[in-house]
């Protein structure tokens, strides 16, 4: 498969590694050493799909011209739009011409994500009371100095819509919650570098997410009717632990399997086998629902903590 990588940035130059061979040209607006500046000066027939890994307020525009020349696209996430109508539309769109539009997060192919995917599915957890997620790294003063990245809601659409999405992958793609905001902090920054948000009912879910904690670090940690499970950390930043305890009635010390991943991060070249296999097999086949779901869930949480232009529409690379 002919690809492009548009924006040379971080993602776009780990995008690039796993694209290998496959990659034909790149795209970037300032970098040094490109072939192109404007995705939109590369030639058609010149390639079969694009890996976009570019600012947010750019994405919508670039696959508009992608989609509607039926190029198949991985874009980076969040898909995020001012309104619903924007990806209703791009969604229609690729069905016409049979692209690919696919929205990478790619913690779904994070193992023990996977693995908690699996354990909620099989029941064995019962009845699930409550869930609470922290995603934090160190990157606020590279976001501070980014005119691009510091602006917006911050760190609500770029970790938390990780997040929301792993809710989706772990309970199914009709998941659905209502959320407020518990905290929206600038501490170093002009965008919101620290945010908690939860909902209440049945399943009590919390999300913290931060650009403040100076050991990039995940956690998770969800307690249920017959136990218990818990993730410490990421392949990328591990050692990364998965955790299951089962409950001892009426209470008691649990008993627990562990497994501990020591690996580089397994999920870029992971998620582009699956991108390569959706253009083969399934073209035309996304429908951004899932991106419709967080795009309205974080519009509102921005909404809330006073931010109402979460995306500024510009062109990009």
């Amino acid at each position: 498969m002919r690809t492009i990588i548009a924006g040379i940035g971080v993602q776009g130059a780990k995008r690039m590694a796993v694209a290998g061979a496959d990659a034909v040209a790149t795209v970037d607006p300032v970098a040094d050493g490109v072939d192109f500046r404007d995705i939109r000066d590369v030639p058609l027939d010149s390639y079969d799909a694009a890996l976009l890994c570019i600012p947010d307020e750019a994405k919508i525009e670039l696959l508009d011209h992608l989609l509607s020349a039926g190029k198949h696209v991985l874009v980076e996430k969040p898909v995020l739009a001012a309104a619903d109508d924007d990806l209703i539309r791009l969604a229609a769109l690729a069905e016409k011409t049979g692209a690919v539009c696919y929205t990478a997060y790619n913690h779904r192919f994070e193992p023990h994500f996977v693995h908690m995917r699996d354990l909620i599915r099989s029941g064995r957890l019962g009845k699930i009371y409550s869930l609470r997620m922290f995603y934090g790294n160190g990157t606020a003063r590279l976001v501070r100095d980014s005119a691009w990245r510091d602006q917006g809601a911050g760190v609500l659409p770029d970790l938390g819509s990780h997040l929301l999405d792993t809710l989706r992958f772990w309970f199914g793609d009709d998941f659905d919650a209502s959320f407020r905001i518990r905290g929206a902090y600038r501490h170093e920054n002009r965008s919101f570098d620290h945010v908690v948000v939860d909902t209440e009912g049945d399943l009590a879910i919390q999300l913290e997410m931060t650009m403040l904690s100076w050991r990039n670090h995940h956690t998770t940690d969800i307690y249920a009717e017959n136990g218990s499970a818990h993730i410490e950390s990421l392949c990328k930043w591990g050692p990364s632990t998965f955790t299951h305890r089962t409950r001892v009635l009426p209470s008691g010390r649990p008993p627990e399997n562990a497994v501990t991943l020591v690996q580089a991060d397994p999920t870029w070249e992971i998620e582009y086998a699956h991108f390569k296999t959706l253009c083969a097999e399934a073209p035309g086949s996304q429908t951004l629902t899932n991106d419709l779901w967080i795009n309205r869930t974080l519009r509102d949480l921005a909404a809330a903590a006073g931010v109402h232009d979460m995306v500024r529409e510009k062109a990009g690379a």
